[in-house]
């Protein structure tokens, strides 16, 4: 690159607002000092990232960019480029259109590359349109060769041949177990390859699914599903059964939906897959819930619980008696939150028991429980065993109907703390549900201690996070919201001015979404005198509004909104847990 580009190069970079006039002033120095490249002096510096500087390569030679890192690209495609001539032209194919092929190139000015492709592109009838990708786009399609060509390619040749050349029902009759035809077939180490990158992507669940005449795999990755991978349909059925032998289900039962637990080893990770099957109207649907074992468990601060609830639930926990109760929707992080605040009263002088389905964090000194519905062992039948086990502490993984409600408050009555958690909207609306599972209000008076109702919100990256000052009419549609937050709770921001929020640009850390990880938003309520005797009076809303308003309790849509204006999450976060 000429002397007169790099600079240009500076140029665009400065323009954009992605480095500082002292920063283009340091790299022309070092340049001119050393002679080095202005992009390898912005790098080394860590000035900024590599997909940065590549779009702004992009921009002085008029050539379109593109990030591959976590694109899902169709190993079909990927192979239009032999391995050998990706290689050598440090370029990859990654999408196909009526209109052409998308090749990537780390240098698109080099013109014998560009030669080649084309004289390719002539001989096997494409159009390739090029794109300027990085050198961390173009090895982790490279890694597509790998993965896809030996891993899933390979095994879906020999499936070919051994599922549609030769049926299963072919192969019984012949003496063969069923069972042994899946434990070696090569549906195995596709089933292996799904799960390890499911594990490798941060990913919470994997889906497993039948779409017309394809098997998709989906990865849930803070929150949002995902496409990963399409198979073709004749697998399917195949894949259902490695994961139905590794998970100790039962093959020939494909009719009602099944449960199971697999226990695989990844590197220093111990992962548990929670597998549960459901019947569809000609295939079987899997989903396998994704647990690593060795995470120790969090603190309350860190899932992002706010000091104030920090020390209310301290509190709280230390109580000899009453309910404890969690709210929120499937996936709203009731379980971890939950186990969090046993953990807190883990101690040697304590006996904490526990009723779950199933168990999904295994905790040295807590005695846990599987439900088994199959004979019996259900909630309302493990807690009266419990009670018979001299416990401190129960933990019922869920309460769902009247008995178990009934069973858990005659618990709390008698001198047992109790964990639990409930469907419901918002911390308010466990009352109301405990009352319609035919709970006598008297009782939940003399019993509830706390409530907490919470989402999951997706983290803003902090590797590409930057501030966003809203549009007027969004800020006036929220700031009623805001100025409704006690002052306590907003002390250390600072609300003068244009409302300004936080939102990610997009990186190679977060696979350009803006988000990693996830926080939770929450609303705490502790029952005190004053709302347990709105429960015995039947629990009025208007009066309960005003006793809980006394209480300084923000919503769970001012908490996410308090996150919002902190940098943790975004507004549309906010909106899409919430009703803003």
């Amino acid at each position: 690159m000429s002397i007169a580009l790099q600079t240009e190069l500076l140029d665009i970079l400065l323009e954009s607002g992605f480095i500082t006039e002292d920063q283009y002033r340091q790299v022309v120095k070092e340049h001119t000092e050393t002679g080095q490249p202005v992009d390898v002096l912005l790098l080394r510096n860590k000035i900024v990232d590599e997909e940065m500087v590549t779009k702004a390569k992009g921009t002085l030679i008029n050539i379109p960019y593109a990030d591959l890192v976590g694109k899902q690209v169709d190993h079909k495609v990927v192979q239009i480029l032999t391995k050998p001539v990706a290689e050598n032209t440090k370029a990859v194919a990654f999408d196909k259109t009526d209109e052409g092929v998308s090749i990537g190139m780390i240098d698109p000015r080099d013109m014998s590359a560009v030669q080649a492709i084309d004289f390719l592109s002539q001989a096997n009838n494409f159009h390739p349109k090029y794109f300027i990708i990085s050198s961390a786009s173009y090895n982790f399609v490279l890694k597509k060769y790998e993965e896809l060509g030996k891993e899933v390619a390979r095994a879906l040749e020999v499936a070919k041949d051994k599922y549609v050349t030769k049926p299963k029902e072919e192969a019984e009759k012949k003496g063969e177990k069923l069972e042994e035809i899946i434990k070696g077939a090569p549906v195995s180490r596709i089933v292996s390859v799904v799960m390890r990158h499911a594990v490798d992507g941060n990913a919470s669940d994997i889906h497993i699914e039948p779409v017309g005449d394809e098997t998709r795999i989906r990865y849930r990755v803070d929150g949002v599903l995902r496409t990963s991978l399409r198979l073709p349909k004749y697998i399917h059925n195949s894949i259902v059964s490695r994961i139905k032998v590794l998970s100790n289900m039962k093959l020939d039962e494909t009719r009602v939906p099944q449960d199971g637990r697999i226990r695989e080893t990844f590197g220093d990770k111990i992962i548990d897959f929670r597998v549960s099957t459901l019947p569809l109207q000609d295939m079987e649907k899997v989903v396998m819930r994704i647990l690593d074992t060795t995470k120790g468990v969090p603190l309350l601060e860190q899932l992002g619980f706010r000091t104030q609830y920090v020390e209310t639930i301290k509190k709280e926990i230390r109580k000899p008696h009453g309910m404890f109760l969690i709210t929120g929707p499937t996936g709203s992080g009731k379980s971890t939150t939950l186990f969090t605040i046993l953990n807190m009263r883990n101690e040697e002088g304590v006996n904490i028991s526990t009723l779950e389905d199933p168990v999904e964090y295994t905790t040295k000194g807590v005695n846990q429980s599987q439900i088994r519905h199959d004979v019996g062992f259900t909630f309302a039948s493990g807690l009266r065993a419990l009670l018979r086990q001299d416990p401190n502490i129960i933990m019922v993984g869920e309460i769902r109907d009247g008995e178990t409600g009934e069973l858990a408050v005659h618990a709390a009555l008698t001198g047992h703390l109790i964990f639990s958690t409930l469907h419901t909207n918002d911390a308010l609306g466990v009352v109301p549900r405990l009352i319609d599972m035919h709970i006598e209000p008297f009782l939940l008076a003399a019993t509830l201690n706390v409530a907490i109702a919470q989402r999951l919100a997706r983290k803003i990256c902090e590797r590409c996070k930057g501030p966003v000052v809203l549009p007027p009419e969004v800020a006036a549609k929220i700031q009623p919201e805001i100025d409704l937050i006690p002052d306590l709770y907003k002390t250390h921001l600072n609300l003068t001015g244009p409302l300004t929020m936080f939102k990610g640009r997009g990186c190679l850390r977060c696979n350009d979404t803006g988000y990693s990880g996830r926080v939770a938003c929450a609303e705490l309520m502790t029952f005190n005198e004053e709302l347990r005797d709105l429960i015995s009076k039947g629990f009025p809303i208007d009066p309960v509004k005003d006793a809980i308003r006394r209480q300084n309790v923000i919503s769970l849509k001012q908490d996410a909104l308090l996150k919002a204006l902190e940098g943790s999450t975004t507004l549309e976060e906010v909106m899409r847990i919430s009703t803003v």
